[in-house]
């Protein structure tokens, strides 16, 4: 068939159009591809073929070299795609270093990142930009609550010295069917609540006087029976808590990292990152998000939530209205 390469294309035209999924001759139709220098339908042809022998049961024995191949070209073309189009980069902006927002739509391009979008479990706002982190900087809020860190640690410590402070941060509902989540009831995550449902917690915030202050300056909402929520997040060693997303996407959620040992991070979305003590990590919880404490003590942080920047103040309002009628339905 080499030495013949229109019969032989004319051939596998020919089989594939009676059969589309045929291994063998997408295979070949991609080998002849690459011989012709046509790296994007050979990739093509034989992203074809591994899908079709990922529907088999099992693959002949005969296919299995020539697959593996397959993908051996495709990872060959990938790379060299990727450096050609970054050296383009650097060649055709002079220099310039890409923003973020570049390097991610390239690594999203090449397959090193997926896609994730706002997926919150029980209310979803239209129109919001998909963003996972968002800086400390674009905030004017954010120096005034760091600034209080040392005295926000200091209230910590208090707590932590009281045996059997922390409750589970994920518990069971009485009267409602069982979460069917692997955290329930799991003390290594736990929480100790500032504000709970909107009320401040009786017996515990005024225990942290300084705490509750700095939240003060803080875009918090206001919702009868939902918010203020505020509380301080422990995650013990070797502790992961699994992917999941929040329930709203009207709110990002902030945490102040106040104790945070060797060996932990946090990712939502396609980036993961570190905890910094008294840094202010800032993203939106209805994109998923996994977090780890591979480290030998506890990570704990001051966690509270803020209305979306992007919401305008009539919206803040209308959204009010309808979360305390849905928390007052519910209840």
């Amino acid at each position: 068939m080499a030495s013949d390469p229109a019969g032989a294309e004319a051939v596998l035209e020919r089989v594939l159009a009676a059969d589309p999924r045929n291994i063998g001759a997408l295979l070949l139709k991609g080998d002849s591809r690459t011989r012709l220098g046509d790296s994007r339908a050979a990739i093509a042809f034989y992203k074809a073929a591994l899908d079709a022998a990922s529907r088999l049961s099992s693959v002949p024995p005969a296919l299995q070299a020539a697959l593996g191949q397959a993908q051996r070209q495709i990872a060959a073309f990938s790379a060299r795609y990727e450096d050609e189009l970054r050296a383009r980069l650097a060649n055709d902006i002079g220099g310039v270093s890409i923003s973020p927002r570049i390097a991610e739509a390239l690594d999203i391009l090449t397959g090193k990142r997926e896609v994730f979008v706002q997926q919150p479990q029980s209310f979803y706002f239209p129109g919001l930009p998909q963003i996972q982190y968002y800086e400390r900087e674009q905030f004017d809020w954010v120096s005034a609550v760091e600034a209080e860190t040392e005295a926000i640690r200091e209230e910590l410590l208090a707590v932590l010295a009281q045996d059997g402070a922390f409750r589970p941060y994920v518990e069971s509902e009485p009267g409602r069917p069982a979460k069917q989540n692997s955290m329930v009831g799991d003390p290594r995550w736990g929480a100790w609540y500032l504000w709970r449902g909107g009320e401040a917690v009786a017996g515990q915030a005024e225990r942290c006087p300084r705490t509750m202050a700095a939240l003060e300056h803080a875009p918090i909402p206001r919702v009868t029976g939902r918010s203020p929520m505020a509380l301080f997040s422990r995650l013990q060693p070797g502790m992961h808590i699994p992917a999941h997303t929040g329930f709203l996407n009207t709110r990002l959620i902030c945490h102040l990292p106040l104790v945070v040992p060797a060996g932990c991070r946090f990712r939502v979305g396609n980036e993961t990152r570190q905890w910094e003590e008294g840094k202010l990590l800032i993203f939106d919880d209805s994109m998923e998000h996994e977090a780890w404490n591979d480290g030998s003590q506890d990570r704990v942080v001051l966690l509270f939530e803020v209305w979306r920047p992007e919401i305008s103040a009539e919206d803040r309002a209308a959204l009010t209205v309808m979360f305390e009628y849905i928390s007052a339905y519910d209840a």
